[in-house]
């Protein structure tokens, strides 16, 4: 798709008379195809979410049908080619870290939100489905990294990358015994991101960004769909159970932290596979 709009574009444009406000607009313009097409997942996944009726669909429960709905757009993507078996991997690696932090913040004792909803797929008390929730926003930078050609200047060590990562998702764990230090995680990744920029390509000219300004971007739009999506009673927190209310403005930051582990998970399996990989 986004080569025949190209295609179709520079017919109508040609680049090299592409300059001032209809460089701005034509890139902006086209910056936004590349993003819908990385969304693909997410929207249709979350057009799901939110069109599903409350009790369900054919006699099956919304959790089950949304579980079905998942794997079918999930396959259907692969099947179109719109992604490949190693991003296929990826997605399926943060359903299931995803849905391990679920069924722990679910547990007796936490209960940090709840499945409220009866569903034949629900292990733990947490219904299968809700995996693919982490599985969207690691599908959008798997799918952002190609269609934008994405390159990272001044990454950290990866190591040290991995470390930060791997303290914010435990973290996620632990600040219900020993104390939430997200502030200090959020400082050790200031400093280690500081310098990192991501240069990406809209259309046929590099641009680039302050890696740190797209982990924040990336998490307060998380933070709207989850709003959208506790309105809905797909999941509630304590303080939803009598009323709809808007989620604390405090899981911003928890939602950034995790993209940031997702961005980490991703570039880390790049550099791995670059590292081992073995031209034909």
């Amino acid at each position: 798709m986004i080569e025949l709009i190209d295609r179709h574009l520079m017919a109508s444009y040609p680049r090299d008379s592409l300059n001032g406000i209809s460089r701005f607009l034509t890139e902006f313009w086209y910056f936004g195809i590349k993003q819908a097409r990385a969304c693909l997942f997410v929207g249709l996944f979350f057009a799901a979410v939110f069109l599903m009726p409350r009790t369900g669909l054919l006699g099956l429960p919304r959790y089950d049908v949304l579980l079905v709905a998942a794997l079918l757009i999930q396959f259907g993507m692969l099947a179109y080619k719109l992604e490949t078996l190693d991003e296929l991997k990826t997605v399926c690696l943060f359903h299931a870290v995803g849905f391990i932090l679920e069924v722990f913040k679910t547990s007796a004792g936490i209960k940090s939100w709840a499945y409220t909803d009866f569903g034949y797929t629900k292990l733990f008390g947490v219904p299968l489905f809700s995996g693919f929730m982490y599985a969207a926003i690691g599908s959008y930078i798997i799918q952002s990294w190609r269609l934008l050609d994405l390159r990272i200047r001044h990454h950290p060590p990866y190591w040290m990358a991995g470390l930060a990562a791997f303290a914010i998702y435990i973290n996620f764990f632990t600040h219900h015994y020993i104390g939430d230090y997200r502030w200090y995680l959020a400082a050790c990744v200031l400093g280690l991101y500081a310098r990192t920029t991501v240069v990406f390509r809209p259309l046929d000219r590099d641009r680039k960004m302050p890696l740190l300004l797209a982990f924040v971007l990336i998490g307060f739009f998380i933070w709207l769909a989850e709003n959208i999506s506790t309105f809905f009673g797909i999941w509630k927190y304590p303080n939803q159970m009598g009323a709809w209310s808007t989620v604390h403005i405090g899981k911003w930051s928890s939602w950034s932290l995790l993209v940031i582990m997702s961005f980490t998970m991703v570039a880390n399996l790049k550099h791995i596979k670059e590292k081992i990989h073995v031209p034909e």
